[in-house]
Parts: structure tokens; C-alpha cells; sequence
């Protein structure tokens, strides 16, 4: 996530929340998406009110789970979660608690989202307080499901799709997606010793540990990175399938996503795979010249 928020009455364990008005609960979730999250705000905006609201609670939730991992100065992480669980159960019983969770808990009944995907969501996150190293690309990608394609899959029930190997496709784009969040962020999370880049890549490439730690662009890290942007291009071109299957009207959204997580990688490129140099992004234009490029590329399924 790119800054940090409010949790929405998520903050204190075991404390229940005030009953929270639902338009008042998506008013809240919607507000911090706009604020906080204008790579995945942008591309929702067209879709139905109904819909929007609730990728807007499906965000509000995934950020929360992933601050509770990383937020600092937070006491009893493993409590934090235990209750976030509660909350999510709550929220499922007709028992929310906070504006995340009224929100969440109607988006679930309207749009039928499956409770194991979220909860997945939540796993994901609480596995960064146990886990820095990945050995292998297999686990990387297991925990990349988690904490990404299982998001996706939450919001293809939002968008509506018409046969389930939609399913499989989102997967990949969640995967694909997640990958480029973490070579954006490898200086990032080196800062809180953290190493994404699977062991059997760095060693195949010669990139010592230390180096990625201390933030040493070296030309064995910058083949790493090549590497690992090949494989995120690969993930994206394997979720091509998605899209015929989705709503028509919801088809852009998605694809504007996938396009500026594409850009990304072609800005990594152009700074010869330098992520320690400063954080990849987009310009508003760039932005905006998604979203374009998507509104007309889902009317050609």
C-alpha cells in the first residue's frame, strides 16, 4: 500500500465500534479509497454505485489487514488480527462491527463473496510477521495469492463474469499484480529487512543478500530485476483470458488496473532496473492514458 491510513473502527482489539449508518459506512470506505489508493480509485469510478461501493470496502479491508501488519507502533499485531477475524466473522453473522465491516458485510450479501477469499486476505498479511525470506519462487507465489489474487478474486464477483475459468485468469493478474508491487518496493521493504525476491533467484543470479539489504544497485542485481520483470509481464499476458469473461461494462476497470501496473515495469526498465533509486510511478497523464486506453479496449472483447 502506498501511505497509511485510519483503520475504520478496526483500531483497538476487542473494543466494539459504535453501529455505523451503512451509507455512512461506504461514505467512510469510499473516501479513504479516493484518498489513499488513486491507482485502483481512478478505474473503479466508472462502474455502477452499487459496484464501486463495494470494491471501495474490498479495499478499506485489504488496507486494513495490511496495516495492521506494518503500520508502526502498533502493540499485539497477533491480537490485532485475531480480532480482525472476529470482525470479519461478525460481519458475515449480520453482526458488523465499524464502518470496514457494515460495508464489507453488504457488499458480501449483495455480490455473494466468499468468505474463504478474504479471510485468505487477512492471512496473507499476518504471514509478513512471521515471514522475510521466500526460497523459492512456489512460495513466493503462494503468498502472492493471498495477499493479491485473492483480492482479485473477490472482485470479479463484483464485476460479474460469465463462466468460472474467469476465476483461474484473475489469478494470474493478482499475481502478476503483486510481483510489480514488490520489485517497486524492494528498497522499501529492505528498510524493514524484508526480502521478497525468491533465495533461488538471487543465488542464480549472484546477488548477495547484503547488497539488496543495503540498497547497492550492482549489475548482477539489475539482471535479477530484468528477470523478474519478464516474469511479471508473463503473469499479465496469461490473465488476457479475464476479460471476454467479465461484464462488458466492468471490463475497463480491471484492464485499467493492469495497465498502470504495467507501466511500472516499463518505468523499472528505463532506470535500468534501479528500484533503489526512487519509487517507480506514473504521472497523472500516464494514469489518465490508462484509463483511456481501457475504456476503449473493453468494448473489443
Amino acid at each position: 500500500m502506498e501511505t497509511r491510513a485510519a483503520s475504520g473502527g478496526v483500531a483497538t482489539a476487542g473494543a466494539a465500534a459504535p453501529a455505523v449508518p451503512l451509507d455512512a459506512a461506504y461514505a467512510w470506505c469510499e473516501d479513504l479509497t479516493r484518498r489513499e489508493a488513486r491507482n485502483f480509485y481512478w478505474p473503479i469510478r466508472g462502474l455502477e454505485r452499487d459496484r464501486r461501493r463495494a470494491m471501495c470496502a474490498v479495499y478499506a479491508f485489504s488496507r486494513a489487514a495490511d496495516d495492521i501488519a506494518d503500520e508502526p507502533g502498533i502493540e499485539d499485531r497477533p491480537g490485532r488480527f485475531a480480532d480482525f477475524r472476529r470482525r470479519l466473522e461478525g460481519a458475515y453473522a449480520g453482526t458488523p462491527e465499524g464502518e470496514i465491516f457494515v460495508a464489507l458485510g453488504d457488499a458480501a450479501r449483495r455480490f455473494r463473496l466468499r468468505r474463504e477469499d478474504l479471510a485468505e486476505i487477512v492471512e496473507g498479511a499476518e504471514q509478513d510477521l512471521r515471514v522475510t525470506r521466500y526460497g523459492t519462487w512456489e512460495e513466493l507465489k503462494a503468498y502472492c495469492h493471498k495477499v493479491a489474487s485473492a483480492v482479485g478474486l473477490v472482485c470479479i464477483e463484483i464485476f460479474g463474469y460469465s463462466d468460472p475459468a474467469a476465476r483461474g485468469h484473475a489469478e494470474m493478474l493478482g499475481l502478476g499484480m503483486q510481483l510489480t508491487h514488490l520489485l517497486r518496493d524492494v528498497a522499501e521493504d529492505a528498510q524493514r529487512g524484508r526480502i521478497y525476491l525468491p533465495a533461488e533467484d538471487l543465488a542464480r543470479f549472484d546477488v548477495r543478500e547484503e547488497d539488496v539489504l543495503a540498497g547497492r544497485m550492482t549489475p548482477a542485481f539489475a539482471r535479477l530485476m530484468a528477470f523478474e520483470v519478464a516474469r511479471a509481464r508473463e503473469l499479465f499476458a496469461s490473465s488476457e483470458g479475464l476479460f471476454p469473461l467479465l461484464r462488458r461494462k466492468a471490463r475497463f476497470c480491471p484492464l485499467a488496473i493492469r495497465g498502470m501496473y504495467e507501466g511500472i515495469l516499463g518505468k523499472i526498465e528505463k532506470r535500468g532496473h534501479d528500484v533503489f533509486a526512487g519509487r517507480a510511478g506514473l504521472s497523472t497523464a500516464g494514469k489518465l492514458l490508462c484509463v483511456m486506453r481501457a475504456w476503449f479496449r473493453a468494448w473489443t472483447y
